[in-house]
């Protein structure tokens, strides 16, 4: 049998001394990535699952959470291995949270939007299908996602609002009740005897089946001018006829009332 080389007996010996230090390292390494691997898996999966069950958290919101549960147990896991091996992690640590701060610096826009996106789903002032007004948008809510609220507006259009800007302004939701109240304010001539017009004021609404009893209508007088008279007309509907009952009290007033009528606005 002929004698090993130097060069390849030093070379298994460095094999050798790096499995005897490192060896068991790596095993236990692989042990800690695969668990982790697999502990990650299934908390995002619980969190989904636990999440589903209240109907208030959005679905959007719900993989958001999942997903960020998997990210942070994969992390942990990593620098777990990385110390297996003895690297010193809390170096890594403070490279990465300076790193996060500097990016969180340069993205803190898009990151209050991501913020104000988890506030909207998480308390829900408004769904798919609700006609808003918010952050000087108006539109029916198509979807809402992390960073927009998509709105389709009245002439089917698609607006995309960032919802930072949704979340910082009042929002107004037509959706949300069951009626709504007509406004209008009549200016009259101030020839016309008051007590006829707010009698034809009355009669027309009467007339239209889409005005509810209850709140009773109401006609006041709010201003007496030198020559005109300014009244206000409330009138309740269902909230799926506002518009049709606004345009149609319009049109008949305007006919009912004729000349004496100034100007209407609503």
């Amino acid at each position: 049998m002929s004698p090993v080389p130097p060069s390849l007996q030093n070379a298994w010996d460095q094999v050798t001394a790096f499995l005897a230090t490192y060896g068991l390292s790596a095993i236990g390494g692989v042990i800690i990535l695969i668990a982790g691997w697999l502990i990650a898996g299934w908390a995002s999966r619980a969190v989904d699952l636990t999440l589903a069950r209240v109907h208030s958290v959005d679905v959007t919101l719900r993989r958001f959470v999942a997903s960020l549960t998997r990210y942070v147990i994969l992390t942990f896991t990593v620098l777990a291995v990385l110390s297996q091996f003895g690297v010193q992690t809390a170096s890594l640590i403070a490279v990465f949270g300076a790193a996060g701060l500097a990016i969180g610096l340069a993205l803190q826009g898009t990151l209050s939007h991501l913020a104000a996106g988890v506030m909207i789903l998480l308390f829900r002032p408004f769904k798919i299908g609700d006609e808003i007004d918010a952050g000087g948008a108006r539109g029916t809510v198509e979807s809402i996602d992390l960073f927009t609220t998509v709105l389709r507006t009245g002439d089917n259009l698609q607006m995309l609002v960032p919802n930072g800007k949704i979340w910082g302004s009042p929002v107004t939701n037509f959706s949300v009740h069951t009626s709504r109240r007509v406004d209008l304010k009549l200016v009259l001539d101030g020839s016309m005897d008051l007590d006829d017009a707010m009698k034809v004021v009355h009669e027309t609404m009467a007339k239209d089946s889409r005005m509810r009893p209850s709140p009773p209508p109401s006609v006041t007088v709010v201003e007496l001018g030198e020559t005109t008279v300014t009244l206000a007309v409330n009138v309740w509907c269902s909230a799926g006829d506002y518009g049709d009952l606004k345009v149609a009290l319009i049109k008949a007033l305007k006919q009912r009332l004729g000349d004496s009528l100034k100007t209407l606005t609503g």
